[in-house]
């Protein structure tokens, strides 16, 4: 039952962070195992937010101009790293990321283990330019389950509820993380915040064991994640689209040009189809404003890069808070 957070009991809490996706609960996470007592106040449980909806492969995507997109990757890349083997849906998985021209490897591609540029006969039909490395990837309703588990084994909890102003968060405790996404352009409201409708598709593995993404922004991905038995299979990123209903059309277009990739995914069985709102903005936003004598913090606009950025911001997050402690 969705209730009003001001009828939601939230005593002894130092922190109500708003939102249940990858950025609000790796936040929720940082703040309650560094003793702080926690709340997460969301519209929808983690495993129907749009962080369910992502990939997801490690790697900056959808975020422009921010030179601290870096160091945020960086350090989520290294907590990543962590969790492979762990059985929560993280795995270092090798794969070749692609152009359909001639371009350059980003440099933060050339850092990672395994890095090697493409020999011609390594790249698929159409691409001329591509290269190796071995990074995370994320079967996000496995991690999200894995978040919230951490969350509560930290004395936390996530708590179905909506948030109808900043001004009413700010008087359930005494700082408030805004985690909200693509909400925030109209909870706080943002205008910059744009929404980027995403689609994916689920499939039975048919033996594949490395990854490929087309290097590119769309509107039209072309990815491939292996996760032990499915593999999901990308994808979309219309601007201006909140829409999350599936679209046939897209998912069997989608099908067509993986399968150009990897043949053996021609006939593979759709476990699911998957849309999410990526909540993109020119930067990121990250900052504390004060409100009424209590502090708002805000972690939004990652854009594509929700996963990737997710470790570094809630830390960045979290020397916030203990600044004003």
């Amino acid at each position: 039952m969705t209730v009003n957070v001001n009828l939601v009991t939230l005593a002894l809490v130092d922190v109500l962070v708003i939102g249940a996706g990858v950025s609000g609960l790796t936040t929720a996470v940082c703040l309650a195992e560094a003793g702080y007592a926690v709340r997460v106040c969301a519209t929808r449980l983690p495993r129907d937010t749009t962080s369910c909806a992502a990939g997801a492969l490690w790697g900056p995507y959808l975020v422009e101009e921010d030179n601290r997109v870096e160091r945020w990757s960086f350090e989520t890349r290294l907590a990543l790293e962590l969790l492979h083997g762990a059985g929560v849906g993280v795995r270092l998985v090798r794969g070749i990321e692609a152009a359909r021209s001639t371009v350059e490897p980003p440099s933060w591609a050339t850092t990672l283990d395994g890095f090697a540029v493409c020999r011609p006969d390594e790249l698929p039909s159409g691409y001329a330019s591509g290269w190796w490395y071995r990074a995370p990837i994320v079967d996000m309703p496995s991690y999200l389950d894995y978040l919230a588990r951490r969350l509560t084994a930290a004395g936390g909890k996530v708590e179905i509820g909506v948030v109808t102003s900043l001004d009413e968060a700010t008087t359930q405790a005494p700082i408030a993380v805004n985690c909200t996404g693509s909400g925030a352009r109209t909870l706080v409201p943002d205008t910059e915040v744009t929404p980027i409708s995403g689609q994916l598709v689920v499939v039975d593995n048919p033996g594949i064991e490395h990854f490929f993404a087309e290097y590119g922004h769309g509107p039209e991905l072309t990815y491939i994640f292996p996760h032990g038995d499915n593999v999901v299979l990308g994808g979309t990123a219309l601007p201006g689209r909140s829409d999350t209903t599936p679209d046939p059309v897209a998912a069997a277009a989608i099908m067509r040009r993986c399968a150009a990739v990897e043949p053996r995914l021609a006939e593979a069985r759709i476990r699911d189809v998957r849309v999410g709102v990526r909540p993109s903005r020119p930067m990121v936003r990250l900052e504390c404003v004060e409100m009424a004598g209590r502090h708002l913090i805000h972690n939004y606009g990652h854009g594509g890069s929700g996963v990737t950025l997710s470790w570094g911001c809630a830390r960045d997050v979290l020397a916030i808070v203990n600044e004003l402690a």
